[in-house]
């Protein structure tokens, strides 16, 4: 169905909707991308397209389209060289971001439901406990909350546990004289499964230069997944909430169990 004709040009309902996906495509793309040296292989590549589509649908320049046709025919084999992470955090927003992920009734129609199956709620209580007393005494540590992802790979990076949560324990594993102090806990299905596991530091270059190794790590881990992970600073004390590839600093402890009883619902 064509919704403008101007003679030369032709607008049907198909294009506008074509247009609006490639929008949104780019924009998720951005914001992946945004504050990486990516961001500038990124607008590279764009700009390489734009140079061939110009050239070869417009100026109808054979020889320079035919370079760059060549250039652009491995584009996507250097794409999934170039950006592997950004290709796998992009999937990860699309999975985990997804309608029928949100959908009461496709996920109660649906069996495996898009996420990982939730034996028990979240002992949101110890947890928030546990940050309160730690950041009292300024004790450093980082907690990262699982949701759709067991995160196998990192926490095979260190001490499986498996231990219930408890405020208590918590605290003595972030004991500054603890073995397994140095790292972070990951919280699977209301279980700690390991301790003193690594993550990855994340490659934004625009974050603050008071932000530490924790926070970076935290940032990091929701780069490359769906799950939430909180940090007490060992300088100040203060509580932050990182989340898909953003942090959020010196947080309320109200605020903190707002947020975990948001994104983990009983």
């Amino acid at each position: 169905m064509d919704l403008f004709d101007i003679g030369f040009l032709t607008i049907r309902l198909v294009d506008l909707i074509d247009i609006t996906i490639v929008t949104v495509l780019l924009y998720k793309l951005y914001n992946l991308l945004r504050g990486g040296v990516a961001i500038n292989i990124f607008i590279g590549l764009l700009t390489v397209y734009a140079l061939y589509w110009i050239c070869v649908k417009v100026l109808s320049m054979e020889l320079l389209g035919t370079i760059l046709g060549q250039f652009i025919s491995l584009g996507f084999i250097a794409l999934i060289i170039v950006f592997q992470q950004e290709v796998r955090r992009f999937l990860i927003v699309l999975g985990t971001n997804n309608i029928l992920s949100k959908n009461t009734f496709t996920r109660q129609i649906l069996p495996w439901n898009w996420q990982m199956a939730k034996s028990n709620p979240l002992n949101i209580q110890d947890i928030v406990k546990a940050c309160r007393q730690m950041a009292k005494t300024k004790t450093g540590a980082i907690i990262v909350l699982a949701k759709s992802s067991e995160l196998k790979y990192y926490t095979n990076t260190g001490d499986l546990m498996n231990a219930e949560i408890s405020h208590s324990l918590i605290e003595s594993i972030f004991f500054k004289n603890s073995p397994l102090h140095d790292g972070s806990i990951i919280i699977v299905n209301n279980m700690i499964k390991a301790a003193r596991c690594v993550l990855p530091v994340t490659e934004n270059v625009e974050l603050p230069g008071h932000l530490g190794m924790r926070h970076r790590a935290a940032i990091g881990i929701t780069e490359q997944s769906d799950a939430l992970a909180l940090v007490v600073s060992e300088e100040t004390g203060d509580i932050s909430i990182a989340k898909e590839g953003h942090i959020k600093v010196n947080v309320s402890l109200e605020e903190l169990e707002r947020t975990l009883n948001e994104e983990f619902p009983n």
